[in-house]
């Protein structure tokens, strides 16, 4: 399977997105996820199916007993990279559940009746997953090293406040008795619920960024600038500081996404409030004292003279 696998990877990379065999004429796209155990990037055929702007993918592992090993990946690694024709792009990859799962994958079946006969052929209940395609719309142009980090801060701001509203929501149909997003119906009294995957999957996606920045930060940006303003010596060590912060408050969060169904709600809201405010107050300080100075280095750079 694993050489069939990349015969199609190659295939569809080498004509657009075109592939022959038993896969001609369908809709196939190619999904990279990073191993929930080996960290290493795997890149998986898969047939999709369009919803509301959106692309559906199904761990069917044709009605095999257990779930794709791209599924468990995703689960742990919310971020992944999709191809489809010649475009590659980053998405969110959000299982959906309960009712909206049944909804959605009711569209699939309807679409490729192949899906069902999976379904019947296995006890699990086939997960059906949304690629949430990260970034604006209409990007601002990327011209200077200054504008490529305001593009992280601008994802990791409107990434936050995705996941504040779903949490805002979960409350709200909590308290009403009515239909929790992605989830169906939930009672109106008693323990309140357990957090959602799609909760979850965004947290975590917003968690694994900003760690990546923090660390891209801390390790070679923060260095090279301070060789060439070494009076902003000061504000890197804060900055520094700020990042050691917002890791532990990171690690608190991803501790409680540990088992949804157990988490606490409230306690979590009240730990993203807290994330929430210093982030707001860590970026602007960066982009006062951090983005000046990198206004003038182009980006990408410039390749090296022959």
């Amino acid at each position: 399977m694993s050489s069939f696998n990349q015969s199609v990877i190659d295939e569809f990379r080498a004509n657009g997105g075109k592939v022959g065999g038993p896969f001609e004429g369908g809709d196939l796209l190619l999904l990279t996820t990073t191993g929930a155990r080996s960290g290493a990037e795997h890149t998986t055929p898969l047939g999709y199916v369009r919803h509301d702007g959106q692309l559906l993918v199904v761990g069917s592992n044709m009605g095999a007993p257990r779930h794709p090993a791209w599924y468990h990946n995703l689960l742990a690694h919310p971020l992944v990279q999709v191809e489809i024709g010649t475009e590659r792009y980053a998405a969110v990859a959000v299982p959906a559940e309960g009712a909206r799962r049944d909804r959605l994958f009711a569209h699939v079946v309807r679409a490729v009746p192949g899906y069902g006969d999976y379904q019947a052929n296995t006890s699990r209940v086939l997960p059906v997953v949304a690629l949430e395609r990260t970034g604006a719309d209409a990007p601002a142009p990327v011209r200077t090293l200054a504008d490529k980090v305001m593009e992280v801060h601008t994802w990791l701001r409107a990434q936050l406040e995705h996941v504040r509203a779903e949490v805002d929501a979960h409350f709200a149909a909590v308290a009403e008795g009515g239909e929790r997003p992605g989830q169906g119906r939930v009672p109106g009294q008693g323990r309140m619920p357990g957090l959602g995957l799609q909760i979850r999957q965004h947290c975590l996606a917003f968690c694994r960024t900003l760690e990546a920045h923090h660390t891209g930060e801390d390790n070679g940006l923060f260095p090279a600038m301070e060789a060439h303003h070494p009076e902003l010596g000061a504000a890197f060590e804060r900055l520094r500081d700020e990042h050691r912060t917002m890791a532990r408050l990171q690690g608190e969060l991803a501790a409680l996404l540990a088992d949804i169904g157990s988490a606490d709600p409230v306690r979590f809201r009240a730990e993203l409030e807290r994330m929430a405010q210093e982030l707001t107050a860590h970026l602007a300080y960066e982009e006062e004292v951090v983005l000046p100075p990198l206004a003038g280095i182009p980006f990408p750079p410039p390749a090296p003279r022959p």
